[in-house]
């Protein structure tokens, strides 16, 4: 059975920074993709970034150039960077592999 586990949310004002980690226990890990999503009050459950499992990246329009996605396979933790945020980045976080594992989730708050 594969555990997700989240922290590192908080209040942050508007321009601060955030890391989110993600372990994961049981199962495999490197041989996965990895991803990070979020869920806004209000709005449907949406990917920020994703991870595959040799490195490769992609991120939503709304994130780029502000978060990076990386991970460390000997920790089996998987990170979000956030940078530049802004109020809208303001939601529940999500780590996730693949449709079946999901993390309880962290709060984000961006707020001066």
């Amino acid at each position: 059975q594969v555990q997700l586990v989240e922290s590192g949310g908080g209040l942050v004002q508007p321009g601060g920074s955030l890391r989110l980690p993600c372990s994961a226990f049981g199962g495999g890990f490197s041989p996965y993709a990895m991803a990070w999503y979020r869920q806004a009050p209000g709005k449907q459950r949406e990917l920020v970034a994703i991870i595959s499992s040799s490195g490769g990246t992609n991120y939503a329009d709304s994130v780029k150039g502000r978060f990076t996605i990386s991970r460390d396979n000997a920790k089996r933790t998987v990170y979000l960077q956030m940078n530049s945020l802004k109020p809208e980045d303001t939601a529940v976080y999500y780590c996730n592999r693949g449709a079946t594992y999901w993390g309880q989730g962290t709060q984000v708050t961006v707020s001066a």
